[in-house]
């Protein structure tokens, strides 16, 4: 397996750096996150101040790890070790001459990337937090609680079916797809995959039952995948089959499950430490417990009452 460094790259408007690859190289032609192999002698931080050296004539000054992806291409395996560079000296230039651009995380296109890098860019367009739907009066109830989470500013919502009929799911999905583009948000759903991507949502998010029953990531790579874990085994399997992002609970006791033994802060930091994929914080979670839930490891906090 070719182990990569690779570098996002961030100027004072948010916009990331993207290279093209040479035509005649592997995946020629297509756009990427700047980066290049870890050679025998050098660690990961050592490896990507070099290539980015190499590549672009900056120095990096700070860094912190974003992700890690492995993905099996048929002619070569590659494990992307992505960092994040927080602060550089210098100005990007194509010193390989290949072209660059500078574009908003919201511009970047899956299509126009090879498939490793395409997880970094889900990775990208994931939020602090996340809202998760609750209970409502009826469909006009509903609509209503749903455009007050996105006018919060809540940028993903996870949409839980309960007690809906097919049928029932596809209207209000309509619904909540149009809310989304008013509001420039997106949501996932916890129904069958397939209804997923015919609703048009943005992801399918697994419970813990139907990520163990899974062997292979449910949806295209152009969808998110989110799964529901509550222990090693399970963070471990969605890991493994490509999830996007993990919600972890309960990390505080909750009304909604009495009985459910929570895995305290100091559990939930095991675990976060454990994954190489970006762990969300559930149960009893609020606003104020953001800045704790980065402490821990993880990338943020989804809560129902939060938001609600």
């Amino acid at each position: 397996m070719l182990h990569v460094a690779v570098g996002v790259i961030r100027n004072e408007e948010g916009a990331v750096l993207i290279a093209q690859r040479a035509r005649d190289s592997h995946q020629g032609g297509l756009w990427e996150f700047p980066g290049g192999k870890i050679e025998a002698d050098e660690n990961v931080t050592e490896a990507l101040a070099r290539e980015l050296a190499e590549e672009l004539g900056i120095q990096v000054q700070a860094q912190s790890p974003l992700c890690q992806i492995a993905h099996d291409y048929g002619d070569r395996s590659v494990l992307l070790d992505v960092w994040s560079v927080d602060r550089f000296a210098g100005t990007p230039q194509g010193l390989e001459k290949q072209p660059l651009r500078w574009l908003p995380v919201d511009q970047l296109q899956a299509a126009e990337f090879p498939q490793a890098n395409r997880a970094i860019i889900r990775r990208l367009k994931l939020p602090e937090m996340i809202a998760i739907s609750g209970d409502a009066e009826d469909e006009q109830n509903f609509h209503d609680r749903f455009e007050q989470v996105l006018a919060l500013g809540l940028k993903l919502v996870y949409l839980r079916v309960k007690e809906l009929s097919e049928e029932g799911l596809r209207q209000r999905a309509q619904r909540c797809a149009q809310l989304c583009q008013i509001y420039n948000a997106a949501f996932v759903l916890n129904a069958d995959p397939e209804l997923a991507i015919e609703c048009g949502a943005s992801g399918f998010h697994a419970n813990s039952q139907l990520l163990l029953a899974s062997n292979e990531r449910p949806v295209p790579d152009t969808m998110l995948f989110g799964a529901s874990c509550h222990d090693e085994q399970q963070v471990r399997h969605a890991m493994a089959i490509g999830a996007d992002y993990l919600f972890l609970s309960p990390v505080l006791a909750t009304d909604s499950h009495p009985g459910r033994k929570p895995l305290g802060w100091e559990q939930f930091g095991r675990l976060c430490g454990i994954s190489t994929v970006p762990v969300y914080a559930l149960g009893g979670m609020k606003e104020e417990h953001l800045a704790l839930c980065k402490r821990h490891g993880a990338l943020g906090l989804a809560a129902i009452g939060a938001f609600w």
